[in-house]
């Protein structure tokens, strides 16, 4: 239970504190008066989001403590959480310390004094508080809102499940996603496969061997396409070397002489012979070259199709170049390369099959866990309109239908079912999806009656409402009244209302107000601050609000009115209590 709660330097407040009690606590004042900023400042010592306009204009920080009495699961919570309650009191203090900062508003969290984090400070309040406001009637005309209000109705055993739904999902997903990895890798393995069949097959038919075959066949295709040249010149250097028919002398004549000449003057002179024998040795290799080149010119002969043939491989072996090369040795080093690619693309690793078979495994969970949700869905359903029902009639919708309508979708992480919570307020008409068909005074009375079916299963100590009978009066008025006082036997209830007949029915009544006050020099530039109060309001005090809230009466009148209400509330808790 929300014992109290302290408040500097938030919104409009300067500073203030409020003691609230069990039972029901009002808050009551003119409009703008500042009675949703107490709310919001709950909201925000709990974790809500804030931005450095929550800090009142001038000040650099802001704090709001909350402080909750505890039970004794309460307190094991914490311990559990690594925070030591109050032992004297079982009391828990909640601090948010706010700071201006150049990047907006900074944040700390305390409990007891000691640090804590965001995400502790709001498990707590899924345990403690729960806050419904008028834009809460807008989420639940949300489908995801109605899906988590249902879930949340099933209990613990549904969420279980839905989180069993959840986990199948990811498992589901994470097979899915390795199948496509997988498919996706099989594609690029058969188009590699492809790729190096047909490399290597052009490249196998080219019979690649000798790294040296283009240079030779380069040299094959000149002589090939010069042959008769080649003729020609050779018979003219064997004419040079050896025989001139034309009488002219060949180097083996002039040598020969020279040689006869040495010959004779070696008689005379035993030195000459190392330039004869060098002579003699010329001799014969002119001879000997005379012969080899008159053969090879005989031998000579045009070949058209072998040099066709030649400049074909010539053609061919180039392109193997261009593609694999650019040398023919390098080409014949991609032929092994690709030889041993082809042998590693033996699709090693999981199987195809396997992995669909996994996939399949996988949907089958899922599908059942979803299946098992639905049921308990349907279960929930059922036990919710019933209940829902029940809880709207006294609030003057006697012939309000309800239904939850669970319809089949495809699997996802939050079960197979789309949720539509459908409604009709008057005899005759339809069912529709709810916000399409309830007014929004019929939408405070839903969200109340929603309340008040989940406070039967809910464990949350304390339920906060603002405004919740706003676009209602009369006996509707009094019917969310006993609505309220009902829920305040079992739980602490906070509500924000300017129904003088719910305001009647509090056990505890606070009055908002909002001052102009006089900064007494503090500030040249501002003369004059606004700041919100709050006072709790003695038997008197309530009397003069009540009447104030009924209004458009002389004085005398509205106390007059102010003491019927109080009157009639008593008479009404009694009539509830027995």
């Amino acid at each position: 239970m929300l014992l109290s709660l302290r408040i500097e330097n938030f919104a409009l407040i300067d500073r203030l504190e409020l003691e609230f009690g069990a039972g029901l606590n009002v808050l009551t004042g003119e409009t703008g008066a500042g009675k949703s900023i107490i709310l919001d400042a709950l909201d925000t010592v709990l974790g809500g989001k804030v931005s450095a306009r929550s800090i009142r204009t001038g000040a650099e920080r802001a704090a709001i403590a909350a402080t909750f009495t505890l039970d004794d699961g309460d307190v094991a919570w914490w311990v559990a959480n690594g925070i030591e309650p109050d032992n004297h009191n079982n009391t828990i203090t909640c601090l948010r310390e706010l700071t201006v900062s150049s990047r907006g508003c900074r944040s700390k969290y305390r409990i007891n004094g000691a640090t804590a984090t965001q995400k502790q400070v709001q498990a707590w309040r899924d345990r403690a508080v729960e806050i419904a406001a008028q834009g809460q009637t807008v989420q639940l005309g949300q489908a995801t809102q109605q899906r988590e209000l249902l879930d949340l109705y099933g209990g613990a055993v549904t969420i279980d499940r839905r989180q069993e739904v959840a986990r199948s999902w990811s498992e589901c997903q994470h097979a899915k996603q390795a199948l496509e990895r997988r498919q996706k890798s099989e594609r690029e393995r058969l188009q590699q496969l492809d790729l190096l069949t047909y490399q290597l097959e052009e490249l196998r038919t080219a019979e690649l061997s000798d790294p040296q075959e283009l240079d030779r066949l380069q040299q094959e295709a000149q002589r090939l396409a010069n042959v008769v040249d080649l003729q020609q010149q050779s018979y003219q250097a064997y004419r040079a070397l050896y025989q001139n028919e034309e009488g002219g002398s060949a180097a083996a004549d002039l040598l020969g002489r020279a040689e006869a000449i040495l010959t004779d003057m070696g008689r005379y002179d035993d030195r000459l012979q190392p330039i004869l024998e060098l002579v003699g040795s010329a001799l014969v290799q002119a001879i000997e070259a005379g012969q080899q080149i008159n053969a090879y010119g005989e031998a000579l002969e045009s070949d058209p199709q072998r040099l066709a043939e030649v400049e074909e491989r010539i053609r061919q072996l180039k392109q193997i170049c261009r593609k694999y090369g650019p040398t023919l040795a390098e080409a014949i080093d991609r032929y092994q390369t690709l030889q041993a690619q082809l042998e590693g693309l033996d699709g090693k690793g999981q199987s195809l099959e396997a992995l669909e078979a996994a996939y399949r495994e996988a949907l089958d969970r899922l599908q059942t866990q979803c299946d098992r949700l639905t049921h308990l869905r349907q279960k929930a359903a059922r036990q919710l309109e019933s209940r829902l029902v029940e809880a709207l009639q006294p609030l003057a919708m006697e012939k309000v239908q309800f239904q939850v309508e669970i319809a089949p979708t495809p699997p996802s992480s939050t079960g197979a079912d789309r949720i539509a919570f459908l409604f009709s307020a008057n005899p005759g008409e339809p069912l529709k999806p709810l916000s399409e068909t309830a007014s929004g005074g019929e939408m405070s009375r839903f969200l109340l009656a929603l309340k008040t079916c989940f406070s039967e299963v809910d464990a949350v100590d304390t339920l906060v409402f603002d405004e919740i009978d706003v676009g209602v009066s009369g006996r509707v008025a009094q019917a969310i009244a006993d609505n309220l006082h009902q829920l305040s036997a079992g739980h602490q209830v906070l509500c924000v209302t300017h129904q003088p007949i719910v305001a009647a029915m509090a056990d505890r009544h606070f009055r908002v107000d909002k001052l102009i006050i006089d900064t007494n020099g503090q500030s040249d530039l501002i003369s004059e601050r606004t700041i919100v109060r709050v006072t709790p309001l003695n038997p008197q005090q309530r009397r003069e609000e009540l009447a104030q809230l009924a209004g458009g009466q002389s004085a005398r009148e509205a106390i007059a009115f102010a003491d019927s209400l109080l009157a009639r509330a008593d008479s009404r808790r009694q009539v509830i209590k027995g």
